[in-house]
């Protein structure tokens, strides 16, 4: 996906009344302020009681399910091939917000977490900050591959985020 598609597809969201914080490739692209690689989707993250909203927002859009739906994460693509993969949280009275992974676990993220904000070209966007995004990077369900191992050590060399020695990328990895 285009930064250009990641700026029109968030400012219709937000047009439409649904908050969203960029995740994924992206979430660490507008971390940094620049697109370090290409994407194939585009990686949203909003409340669970916005699932069902945010599913006919994008239908309306031109995007078809591919799997899974609301209120639960689900995938979309268009015509155009642009995939979106939307993840539910559901945020506590104090902020924090509780991710179901896909092999049931949860993860949860400080109410801090949510604050954070980058850019895709000159669009200011919500996404997790630093500390949240290397969090949820690491307790992901998936396992640490070299992508997400280079989103790792990209955020390490800018910011110098800690990360667990368990998780933390190879000097190897670097690009």
């Amino acid at each position: 996906m285009r930064a250009e598609d990641v700026v029109d597809l968030v400012g219709y969201l937000e047009a439409h009344g649904i908050q969203v914080w960029i995740d994924g490739g992206w979430g660490v692209d507008a971390l940094l302020e620049e697109q370090t690689r290409p994407h194939d989707d585009l990686d949203l993250i909003t409340a669970l009681e916005e699932m069902a909203t945010m599913q006919q927002t994008l239908s309306r859009r031109g995007y078809l399910l591919l799997e899974g739906g609301a209120p639960m994460s689900f995938k979309m693509t268009d015509a155009a091939g642009r995939q979106i993969d939307v993840h539910s949280v559901v945020f506590t009275e104090s902020g924090s917000g509780i991710f179901t992974m896909h092999n049931g676990a949860e993860s949860v993220c400080p109410a801090s977490g949510f604050k954070g904000v980058g850019h895709v070209l000159t669009r200011q966007v919500r996404c997790l900050t630093l500390e949240a995004k290397a969090q949820r990077i690491c307790q992901s369900s998936y396992e640490l591959d070299l992508t997400h191992a280079r989103d790792l050590t990209a955020l390490t060399e800018r910011f110098g985020i800690p990360v667990p020695d368990s998780v933390a990328p190879s000097p190897a990895v670097s690009s």
